[in-house]
């Protein structure tokens, strides 16, 4: 007589714990409400993009997630950690808006991107085998390698953004946070930044960028999450054109309107920032 085998059990599979998570966050700046009950998560291997109008509270946001600006209410937690208890801060990189290279010290663009090796290495010891490698792999990741010996100063707009974004690669983040990467840069260098954005989705690097448009990376998205005074009115898959929340997405354009285009037309006014 044959032996009948119960089946095992299916091992349960455990949700995989977001890298960056807020939860009923609301922030109050002076007087004024700048985020409202905010929750919203960011989970490994993902690309998120924040979009939404002037004084929306993008910003406010990533900077809240990253301690900068203090919550009022509401629970913040990096890679499972309560923010107040995160320590590990050499697995994010950021990128603040706005930020130029150039400081008035006659600096290298290879040794702006090596001082992103200072929080893994610290100031006392001299770069090793491996930090030089990580500098030269994030100054390849950013298609500046060329330019590696020249003076930060020479370097257009665009190209002095790419090198502090290397500078934030060179630490080896799991997380990429990136306010406007793309705010007054040319078509050439958004579509190097997108050529960027597509070599970190190829190695995992989990990202979340502020954008004004979305341009050349409308297909590396993974979701779109848009504020409107200080609330998130979308949450979810990158649209595929449409009305959400009173905005409006021009795929053709790959711009977030704040007002849906009059009929007729086939975009309203103007990008929101």
């Amino acid at each position: 007589m044959s032996e009948t085998r119960r089946a095992e059990p299916a091992t349960a599979v455990a949700p995989a714990v977001p890298v960056a998570a807020v939860d009923a966050v609301t922030v109050v700046l002076g007087e004024r409400p700048v985020l409202r009950n905010v929750s919203v998560s960011v989970n490994p291997g993902e690309v998120v993009a924040l979009l939404g109008a002037n004084g929306s509270g993008k910003s406010t946001l990533i900077r809240t997630l990253l301690g900068l600006v203090p919550a009022g209410t509401g629970e913040i937690r990096l890679f499972g950690t309560p923010l107040g208890h995160f320590a590990d801060w050499r697995r994010v990189g950021y990128v603040p808006q706005r930020s130029g290279a150039a400081t008035g010290v006659p600096a290298t663009v290879r040794e702006v991107v090596t001082s992103g090796r200072l929080a893994r290495r610290g100031f006392l010891h001299r770069p090793s085998a491996a930090d030089r490698a990580a500098v030269s792999d994030a100054l390849e990741t950013v298609g500046l390698a060329d330019r590696a010996r020249d003076r930060v100063s020479t370097l257009s707009g665009g190209q002095q953004q790419r090198v502090l974004i290397a500078r934030a690669l060179a630490g080896e983040p799991d997380l990429l946070v990136l306010d406007e990467p793309n705010a007054g840069v040319d078509a050439a260098n958004q579509r190097a930044f997108a050529e960027t954005v597509e070599r970190l989705v190829s190695r995992g690097t989990t990202l979340l960028i502020v954008l004004h448009e979305v341009g050349p990376l409308a297909d590396l998205l993974t979701r779109t999450v848009v504020l409107d005074h200080g609330r998130i009115v979308h949450d979810g898959a990158p649209w595929a054109g449409g009305h959400v929340g009173g905005y409006y997405i021009d795929t053709d354009r790959h711009h977030v309107h704040g007002n849906p285009p009059e009929a007729g037309l086939t975009h309203s006014p103007g990008p929101i920032r």
